[in-house]
Order: C-alpha cells, then structure tokens, then sequence
C-alpha cells in the first residue's frame, strides 16, 4: 500500500513524501530509518488504490525457500542468508519481510520465532516444518521436503486447472457469440421483416422480440456485464468454495472431490511426520486444510487416536479413507512408516484424480462444443426461417 508521510527533516523543516509499506506503523519506520520525524502517515485514498491491491504479487513463498535452501547449502549462516536476500531483493513488501525476519534473528530469536512474527506470509504448515527442523539440525532438508510438498500440490492443481481453462473459454466465446447475434444482427433482420408485412412464426417473433430487448437497452447490457465480471474478480477467492459446495450435491463428483482433498491431506501430514511432528499434534494442524464438512470427522479421528485407537481405524471410521488407502495405512502401521506410506495413498489419488480429470475434460468439452453449437445454429436457423417459408410458399 502506499502512504503518504508527513514529517520534520533534520533542519526541522515539515517534508512529505511517499512510501510503500505494509500498514502506517511500517510507513512511520521506514521514515524513522531516514532520519525523519513523522508527524502522520494516512493511506494515498487515489482511485486506483484497489485495482493495485488486486494485481500487487503475493509474497513469493516457494521462490524464497528455494534460494534459502542454496544459500544455506552453499556454507553461509542462516543471518548471512537473510542479509545476502535482504540486498538482491528489489521488491518493497518481501524486502521488507526479509529485514524484519533479519532483525528478529540478531535479536536472538529462533528462526521460526521470526517466522511467527510475519505469520500473514508464513502458513502454519512452513513455520511447524522449521520448528520441527530446529530440534534436528536439518534446516535444508526439512525446507526441501516443503518444496517438493507444494510443489505436488501445484501439479495437482496446475491440472485442474488446465482442463477447466479450455470449456471456460469455449463457453466465453460461445456467449460473446450469442450476444452479438441476438443485440446486432437479429434487430437487423427484424428490420427486413417488419418492412416485408408478413406474419412471422412464433419462435422467430420471440427470438426477435430479445433481440429488439437487447438492442434497446444495450448500455444496460454492457453495464451489467461489467458489474458482473467486476464481481467474479472481487469474489475470485470465493469461487472455488461455491463452486466445491455446488460440486458436492453431485454424487459422482463428490466422490472425487473427496478424493482430491483426501490426497492433499495425506501428502501434508506425510510432510509433517517426517519433520518429526507426532501424529495427534499433526492432525490438529491440519484441520484448516479440509473443507467445513470433513474438519468434523477429523476432530472425530483426532480424539479416537488421542485415545490409543489404530490411526487406520480411526480415519476410516472417520469417513476419512477410501478402500485403497485404509488397507494403506494399516501396511504402515504395520511397517512402522506411515509418512512413506501416507506419501503413497497421495501418489495413488493424485494419478486417480488425473485419469478422472483426463476423462472428464474428454467427455465435456465435446458435449460443450455440441450445446454451443446447438444454440447460435438455433439462433441462425430461427432467424432464417420466416426466408424459408417464403420460398416455399412461392415455390
């Protein structure tokens, strides 16, 4: 965000200027850090101070772990790593989060003390890997295990999102299509045929009638298309959650929605375990990561395993399993590895989940095409029709 900063410069002169910080009190610091006495920091209220917050980058979690990783791998210190990011570093939000993580660690703090501190840009699921890592000296390791944790899950989802991109652009398409005929050139033929006098068939006269509609109000139009893209960037969060609860009254669906979380889920507590994290502490953190309808069940099989109950039993109990990952975990139980194992029930899924996704994206996108393709070619033969009947008659 940005502030505008009023202060006292070191002739006591009254100065203003700009800075990019996270909130005012990271405004009023970074001024202090010039010498500056400030005297307010207010928020620039311009209009494009929304529109900026949308296309402001996130911090880059993944990208800082990696380069911590090199560097810690390289020979340098945890501070001397943090004081080599602080300085390559150009952006103003993760510069400012690599010198506050800096400062907490000269001031004596663990590492995943600092991390706590900027907890908005740190997921649980990170700081508890560190935290784990600090107990045995395997700071690199546990950081790599993170890594390749997130970079399965963005796989997953890189899949996911690949196939929806296709039938969303078919049905974008599809729609500018069938709005272009029904607001320019069905006003158009209605044109010829009011002239012509003759008597037009009821679907045609209805197809020309929202045609009329639409071309009559077509301002209206384009404004309300514009609130309503302006409300699905605003909601764009809010759209996988709607569009999960509308996929879960689906029973097909629902089952591979389960399956999809279940995958997740195994593959983060696979992480946690082999960061050291035992198993009742590791479920309690995971709570979070399953949608409101599963957190039940999980606290459900969290309270059975506190109480000595096989983690096998539990979760299947629980409705936290499939057939293939109950006889899975209870290999690991007898095994002695349930992270190795728990790591194979997500393997398992994921492949499952991509043959299903695979397939999905085959059947619908075909059947997309056919009902776009039945609509405009309605549109077309509706608008043609009153053509076609008089040629007949003159025939």
């Amino acid at each position: 965000m940005r502030f505008d900063v009023r202060a006292l410069d070191g002739h006591r002169r009254v100065v203003s200027l700009s800075l990019d910080a996270a909130d005012a009190s990271s405004a009023t610091v970074l001024a202090q850090a010039q010498g500056l006495v400030v005297l307010s920091a207010r928020q620039r209220a311009d209009a494009g101070a929304a529109f900026g917050q949308l296309l402001k980058q996130n911090f880059p979690l993944l990208q800082f772990t990696q380069e911590l990783v090199a560097l810690l791998r390289a020979g340098l210190s945890l501070p001397e790593t943090l004081e080599v990011m602080v300085e390559k570093e150009t952006r103003a939000e993760a510069r400012q989060v690599f010198e506050q993580i800096r400062g907490a660690l000269y001031e004596g703090r663990s590492f995943s003390q600092a991390l706590q501190g900027n907890s908005r840009h740190f997921p649980e699921l990170y700081i508890a890997t560190v935290r784990a890592s600090e107990r045995t000296g395997d700071l690199p390791e546990a950081l790599m295990r993170f890594i390749e944790y997130k970079e399965r899950l963005d796989l997953v989802r890189k899949k996911v999102v690949s196939a929806s991109i296709y039938p969303v652009v078919l049905l974008a398409v599809g729609a500018l299509v069938t709005l272009f005929l029904l607001g320019y050139v069905v006003p158009r033929f209605s044109e010829i045929y009011a002239e012509s006098g003759r008597e037009l068939p009821w679907m045609s006269q209805l197809l020309i009638d929202w045609g009329r509609l639409i071309n009559r109000h077509s301002l209206a139009v384009g404004i309300v298309a514009l609130v309503l893209l302006a409300f699905i960037a605003a909601s764009a969060r809010r759209i996988p959650a709607l569009f999960g609860r509308l996929m879960r009254r689906i029973p097909a669906a629902r089952r591979r929605l389960l399956v999809y979380h279940l995958a997740r889920f195994y593959r983060t507590l696979a992480m946690l375990l082999r960061g050291g994290i035992p198993m009742v502490p590791a479920l309690d953190m995971l709570a979070t990561l399953l949608p409101e309808d599963l957190r039940a069940q999980l606290l459900v099989a969290t309270q059975r395993i506190r109480e000595g109950v096989p983690t096998s039993q539990a979760m299947g109990d629980a409705g936290l399993t499939t057939p293939v990952a109950a006889r899975m975990l209870r290999v690991g139980e007898r095994s002695g590895d349930m992270a190795t194992m728990m790591d194979r029930i997500a393997a398992f899924h994921d492949e499952e989940l991509a043959r299903w996704v695979d397939w999905f994206t085959k059947l619908f996108e075909p059947l997309l095409m056919a009902l776009i393709g039945v609509v405009i070619g309605g549109i077309v033969v509706l608008m043609y029709m009153p053509i076609f009947e008089l040629a007949g008659s003159l025939n």
